[in-house]
């Protein structure tokens, strides 16, 4: 069974990075396109980024363009988000999940938390001076 591990979240200050990592306990996700999924307190799940299975495809959502970049190291069954400049808006659970809908593409990734429903324990992260 296929089980994904987050990992790297923490507190940070206002303006801060943070790295965090999703790992695979059992199945491969090579073949897989990944996405970052997280919730803030009181609100709705947000899908913030994905990544296609090669890697060559990633997405984001407005509110993280140019502050996020998601990679992967198909070796190692592990997908990374790098956080910069955050926000305290950013304050949220973070989860990673494999996309489990149908792709015209297989090599593609789309920002939809829909296609993203089975998350693992997540790790928080807390952006607050």
């Amino acid at each position: 069974q296929l089980q994904l591990v987050e990992s790297g979240g923490g507190l940070v200050q206002p303006g801060g990075s943070l790295t965090l990592s999703c790992k695979t306990s059992g199945l491969s996700i090579r073949s897989d396109a990944v996405g970052w999924i997280r919730q803030a307190p009181g609100k709705e799940r947000e899908a913030v980024s994905c990544i296609s299975p090669s890697g060559g495809v990633t997405r984001y959502t407005d509110s993280v363009k140019g502050r996020f970049t998601v990679s992967r190291d198909n070796a190692k069954n592990t997908v990374y988000l790098q956080m910069s400049n955050l926000k305290p808006e950013d304050t949220a659970v973070y989860y990673c999940a494999v996309d489990i809908a149908w792709k015209p593409n297989p090599d593609t990734c789309y920002v939809d938390r829909a296609r993203y429903p089975d998350l693992g324990q997540g790790t928080q992260v807390t952006v607050s001076s």
